[in-house]
């Protein structure tokens, strides 16, 4: 009769906890990194979704065994966006199935990754597609779940995009549930990269932003007109101008910055000249007529090139015609930069290639300067003009790579290379003559950000034909870099308005196991995954054989 009455107890307790879950949901994390708990800003992202989004996850099959845990985490950060909005729908999908679509996935730029699994000493190359794709009113937007970068192991690459996972799927359903706000202005005028040259990039932006052009033809004629225009766009993009800048262009473009626009500038402060008679570039300075204003803003962009022993090669032909090959040489004036930086535009990205980049020095003031890329220890600076003959630099770089550099070489430690200032700007024009007249002058600022970039090659995409190639890859080398995704996070950045690209400084620890050592102790664990359950039920059973025959003998 006790027996029964305990079990009816339980049975009461376990349908009130039931009816208390009914009304009461509660999620916990109980993770030591949280990674599991979602940012205010991507909460408040989909709060307000009420038509459902539909999330088709590629990571189904036979997958590699540091793939399966990207799936999990996947999986469990899903579960939790939707546990927060009911109108998250996802399904994971094989895609190599017979049912499996991959022609559609190609179509739409979603191409596979080659992994090369190790597995009981044997290697062996797996096709694997790590996107998502989601979908909301007819839309649709790919999402990438896999980060690449140079030189890192497998586990490190799945831990990078495990840590990237809430960003990449939070600013997705932001991109398909929320209309376009800002715009973004390229500015024309002065000699900056074509349109076929910056074509991949800001294709890409007018996903997410409305994106134009900007001339200051009418400056002279209607300044206060042109400045109302500039003032309409939220981002101004300066890619490489080779011409200079007039006094009362630059007053217009420091009225804007002090109306809180922001601005992305990318500076080419070399100018190359070819010797005709002797095959040979010459490296001169170039002056934009910046020089001033940026000083006063607290920053100097270097007339100098910095050469990198962390740099990306270049490829030189050899021989005639049909039976030329193309061989890699390292080329230390195309600085490789992998930052180190916990700064969310630059946290987990690939190294970003630089083409004959200039330092940039940031002087005291009451901006805020971040240090956004800068090159490696092993760097050194050389003035110009500079004559670069091609086969006597790579002869020395061959040397300096076989033999290591001298103690007096490349010792000038890590060069800024782009820089972020963020505060409130005083005038590049206060106390000074202003070249025109404009009514209501500000001469402190409002907030406003800026990005400087010593180097304008890195917004520029190679061409296949006429084609626009993806920005950052190599078609040369067959590498990516990082260029796109650097100035990506950079545009969101300067744009961003609900702090989502925080997120990306989320620090999230994941334990591998050691391939190394499964391997060795493999048949070691394979006998105790064995033997011991068998044990521990001889010694459970022979201790419920002793107490019973003790209790009823």
């Amino acid at each position: 009769m006790h027996i029964k009455r305990q079990i009816i107890y339980v049975l009461i307790i376990i349908i009130l906890v039931n009816l208390v879950g009914n009304f009461f949901y509660k999620r916990f994390d109980l993770t030591q990194d949280k990674r599991y708990t979602l940012s205010n800003s991507a909460k408040e992202t989909i709060a307000n979704i009420d038509t459902p989004i539909f999330i088709d996850v590629f990571l189904e099959g036979d997958l590699p065994p540091e793939f399966k845990k990207l799936k999990v985490e996947t999986k469990q950060l899903l579960q939790e966006f939707e546990a927060f909005n009911s109108n998250i729908k996802f399904k994971f999908v094989d895609p190599l199935n017979e049912n499996g679509d991959t022609e559609s996935l190609l179509k739409i730029g979603a191409k596979p990754s080659q992994i090369e699994v190790k597995q009981n000493g044997k290697i062996s190359i797996q096709q694997i597609f790590p996107w998502a794709v989601a979908s909301f009113k007819g839309d649709y937007l790919k999402i990438p779940l896999l980060k690449n970068q140079l030189g890192i192991t497998s586990e490190e690459r799945i831990i990078n995009s495990i840590q990237n996972l809430e960003y990449a799927l939070a600013n997705s359903f932001n991109q398909l549930t929320h209309p376009k706000s800002h715009k973004v202005a390229a500015l024309k005028g002065n000699g900056e990269l074509d349109d076929k040259f910056i074509a991949d990039f800001f294709s890409t932006l007018r996903d997410s932003y409305y994106i134009a052009p900007f001339t200051l033809d009418s400056l002279s004629n209607s300044p206060a007109k042109t400045l109302e225009q500039i003032k309409e766009f939220d981002l101004l993009v300066i890619a490489r101008p080779t011409k200079k800048f007039t006094e009362k262009e630059k007053y217009l473009l420091d009225q804007y910055i002090m109306s809180g626009g922001s601005t992305l500038w990318l500076i080419d402060k070399v100018n190359f000249v070819n010797d005709s008679v002797g095959g040979n570039d010459f490296a001169f300075a170039r002056d934009l007529n910046l020089t001033d204003f940026f000083f006063r803003y607290g920053i100097r962009v270097n007339p100098n090139l910095v050469k990198d022993l962390y740099s990306a090669p270049i490829i030189l032909a050899s021989g005639e015609e049909r039976e030329s090959q193309y061989n890699r040489y390292p080329w230390f004036y195309n600085p490789l930069s992998a930052s180190n930086s916990k700064h969310p535009i630059t946290t987990n990205i690939e190294g970003v290639k630089f083409e004959y980049a200039s330092s940039i020095d940031t002087l005291p003031n009451s901006i805020k300067k971040t240090i956004l890329l800068n090159s490696s220890p092993l760097s050194k600076i050389v003035g110009l003009p500079k004559e670069i003959n091609i086969s006597k630099e790579i002869t020395t770089n061959l040397k300096i790579v076989n033999e290591g550099p001298t103690d007096l070489e490349f010792n000038k430690g890590e060069l800024p290379l782009a820089v972020l200032l963020e505060g409130t700007f005083k005038s590049a024009y206060l106390n000074r003559v202003k070249p025109l007249k404009i009514n209501n002058y500000q001469e402190i600022g409002q907030e406003a950000k800026m990005v400087i970039i010593g180097d304008g090659s890195i917004i520029k995409n190679q061409l296949q034909g006429n084609r626009p190639l993806e920005l950052g890859f190599d078609k040369w080398t067959n590498n990516y870099y990082g260029n796109k995704e650097f100035l990506l996070n950079t545009v969101n950045y300067l744009l961003d308005d609900n702090g989502l690209i925080n997120i990306r400084t989320k620090d999230i620890s994941i334990p591998f196991l050691d391939p190394i050592k499964v391997s060795e102790n493999r048949t070691y664990w394979k006998w105790i995954n064995l033997l011991f359950p068998l044990l521990l039920l001889t010694i459970l059973v022979l201790i419920f054989n002793y107490t019973r025959k003790k209790k009823y003998t």
